[in-house]
């Protein structure tokens, strides 16, 4: 064998560190076996190693000798090399080279760590015919990194939020920015700063994590509401390449001003009869966000309004406070409000905001008069007429009043609804009259009811007016005596009572009036009724003359079932008289045949009056039983007791009747007594003409008769009604002017 080829090192930095040659191995894969080895000993092969080979990016004088290999295997004809990998033969092609005799490697490109830190080669040794000399080896080029990169912040803005009046020390956001040279060195070691902030310096920045804090206390969002900060990244630890970004911190707000009025009076004008309407504003101011429930106002009306005529709301838009009314105003009875109003946030405020000096305000109302529909203080008017009811017939007469005192106005009244045609109206008085006949049944009557409307007119301009219902209930004396409303009417006084007049002078006597009455039910019940009076003439005292016709009045006040009772009692007292008498015989016969043996069978019965019309408590004093029992102990009477409600009897007073002696003559007794009883006037029963509904003479009140009320109810005046307190203000509204 030749000498072998030795491997030397060209590169300065690489010999310098003692790097020892290598042996050549097998051919480079592929190439072909060109020679054939020589008999004779040989010797053992040493791998040829080659250490990392560092070159700095960025290198700019190319081509640059990175390496020389050489094989210590001599041949005759000399040693081919060959290099392959990424930057030869793959990509990026053409970044290093070889002379493929010499060994010299080259660098023929600038280098960019950021793209390629290190590349791995293979070196192969060749002889001339191709045969591989030695095992190819390892070549690794390894690219030293240069400070040719800048920081880049993440993004371009960063935005944070604190609230105002936070404390120092209080962080806010965290600013970051990336080196793309190689981490861990100088290169990419970043420091953070802020540039600019504006006049005070509020806020620092963390130079190692790039964390903003509050530096000074004072932040106010109504002064400054947002901050916008230059911050710096710098490599090389601060010494280096540098970028910059924005950093903007806004200030969250807080409920740290109260709402104001703009003003401490407002003035407006309203009205009357307007409900719900819009008077005015109240307009406030608030430092605070707006649209923030810190920044939203309440309103509260304090004084001035203890009826609650007025309400106030927010505006949402405006927070401003909308007066409106909430009660229909009445410019006679109150023309002007002077109101008190508050504001305040709906949040609370934070404790260490001030107090408003001008939280409450005076609002000043005027209201405006117009004019006002009259108004029928009764609605609806009831009233009652007869049935069949002449025309001309008074109904009555419904007026209304007009509100507008300070202004004198005349109303004029017009029937609006009269389905009948049955009425006339005073279009001056109000005055209600029939025009003609309504009888009974009639397609406008609706239960017993006729239903019309007035409208009452001002003359003011433009005109107001109102409208009022007219009830009028038909009354009917009988329908199976047409012929009594030609002399009797009968109107209604109020829900219980009616009023009977007469139409036209009657011959004195007795009346028996059949009435009928119905009520307002659905369907009506009604039902008849006899109403039995006395028409005669009147003494000076309003009583009845005395006479044949005094005697006429009293039997006719009486009933037609009380007379059928006193007959029944008459009757049935008779009865029992004779039963007595009968059995007064059986007991004198039975005496006398011996039947009675002892006193003590010697029964009585005692007769009782029932159900009597008379005189009163006295006419129940029983007969004494103990008289027949024992008349001896009794002393006969002088005289009969004096009756006080019997008609006094000029006549000469019986003499006293004999008492019987024995059991044997009750019989006769009894007879006797009868027989006087039948004769004598003042012995009941008896008919005595009484006398009701009378005050008496000299009485100073008016007869509350209802007759008597008929006759003047036009006439009376009863406005005094007013005057005597709140029990009797219904009264004084159905029947006062």
């Amino acid at each position: 064998m030749g000498p072998p080829l030795l491997l030397a090192c060209l590169l300065a930095p690489l010999c310098a560190r003692g790097a020892s040659p290598a042996q050549v191995g097998a051919a480079a894969p592929g190439t072909p076996q060109a020679w054939q080895q020589h008999e004779g000993p040989r010797r053992v092969k040493r791998a040829w190693v080659i250490p990392p080979i560092s070159v700095s990016e960025n290198h700019k004088r190319i081509p640059h000798l990175l390496v020389q290999i050489k094989s210590d295997k001599q041949q005759p004809g000399g040693v081919i090399y060959s290099i392959k990998g990424p930057g030869v033969d793959e990509e990026p092609l053409g970044i290093f080279s070889i002379d493929k005799f010499t060994g010299k490697v080259f660098l023929n490109a600038m280098l960019d760590r950021e793209e390629n830190d290190r590349y791995r080669l293979r070196a192969f040794a060749l002889d001339l015919g191709g045969v591989t000399l030695e095992d190819p080896t390892d070549l690794e080029i390894i690219v030293v990194d240069q400070n040719d990169n800048r920081p880049l912040f993440r993004q371009d803005v960063f935005t944070g939020r604190v609230v105002e009046g936070a404390e120092p020390g209080t962080c806010v956001m965290t600013v970051d920015a990336t080196d793309a040279d190689e981490p861990d060195t100088d290169n990419a070691a970043l420091r953070y700063s802020i540039l600019e902030q504006g006049a005070t310096s509020m806020f620092r920045i963390n130079a190692t994590t790039g964390e903003i804090c509050t530096a000074l206390p004072g932040l106010d969002r109504e002064t400054v509401g947002a901050y916008n900060l230059t911050v710096q990244a710098a490599d090389m630890s601060g010494d280096g390449l540098t970028t910059t970004a924005t950093a903007v911190i806004y200030l969250e707000d807080i409920n740290d001003n109260p709402p104001e009025f703009t003003k401490e009076e407002f003035s407006m004008e309203v009205e009357e009869e307007a409900a719900g309407v819009e008077v005015g504003k109240v307009f406030v101011h608030d430092k605070d966000l707006a649209g923030s429930p810190n920044w939203l106002a309440k309103f509260t009306i304090l004084e001035g309004d203890p009826e609650g005529a007025f309400a106030i709301r927010t505006d949402p838009h405006t927070n401003d406070g909308v007066l409106s009314v909430a009660k229909p105003l009445d410019h006679e009875v109150r023309d002007r409000f002077e109101l008190t109003v508050s504001v305040q946030n709906e949040r609370a405020l934070e404790p260490t905001a001030p107090a408003s000096p001008r939280a409450l305000a005076t609002v000043r109302v005027r209201v405006r008069d117009i004019n006002e529909a009259p108004i029928f203080r009764e609605n609806p008017r009831r009233v009652s007429v007869l049935e069949g009811a002449p025309p001309g017939t008074p109904v009555t007469t419904y007026t209304a009043s007009d509100p507008d005192t300070r202004q004198l106005q005349t109303l004029t009244y017009t029937l609006l609804y009269d389905p009948a045609d049955w009425l006339q109206l005073d279009p001056h008085a109000g005055t209600v009259r029939t025009k003609r006949e309504l009888l009974h049944p009639s397609a406008f009557l609706q239960g017993g009811w006729y239903i019309a409307l007035l409208l009452a007119r001002d003359d003011a301009e433009p005109p107001r007016s109102a409208t009022g219902t007219l009830s009028i209930e038909i009354l009917e004396l009988s329908p199976q005596h047409p012929q009594l409303t030609r002399n009797w009417s009968i109107t209604r006084f109020n829900v219980t009572h009616a009023v009977l007049a007469v139409l036209g002078e009657l011959p004195a006597g007795p009346y028996s009036l059949p009435l009928l009455l119905r009520d307002s039910g659905s369907p009506p019940q009604e039902r008849q009724q006899l109403l039995n009076l006395s028409v005669c003439h009147c003494g000076p005292e309003g009583t009845c003359e005395d006479g044949v016709l005094a005697a006429a009045t009293a039997g006719a006040g009486i009933t037609l079932g009380a007379l059928m009772i006193i007959l029944g009692s008459t009757i049935l007292f008779l009865l029992l008289a004779g039963l007595g008498a009968a059995r007064a015989r059986g007991r004198r016969r039975a005496l006398r045949q011996g039947l009675l043996q002892r006193s003590r069978d010697d029964m009585r019965d005692n007769i009782l009056n029932y159900d009597e019309q008379g005189g009163g408590e006295e006419d129940q004093d029983a007969y004494d039983i103990n008289q027949l029992r024992h008349p001896e102990l009794f002393s006969p009477r002088a005289k009969p007791p004096l009756r006080r409600d019997a008609p006094l009897s000029s006549s000469t007073p019986p003499a006293p009747r004999k008492l019987p002696s024995g059991p044997s003559d009750i019989e006769d007794f009894i007879n006797e007594g009868l027989e006087a009883a039948d004769n004598d006037p003042s012995v009941p029963p008896y008919d005595t003409a009484l006398i009701y509904d009378y005050e008496g003479s000299g009485s100073v009140a008016s007869p509350l008769s209802s007759i008597v009320s008929s006759l003047s109810d036009e006439d009376q005046d009863y406005d005094y009604l007013q005057e005597w307190g709140p029990r009797f203000r219904r009264l004084a509204d159905l029947y006062g002017q």
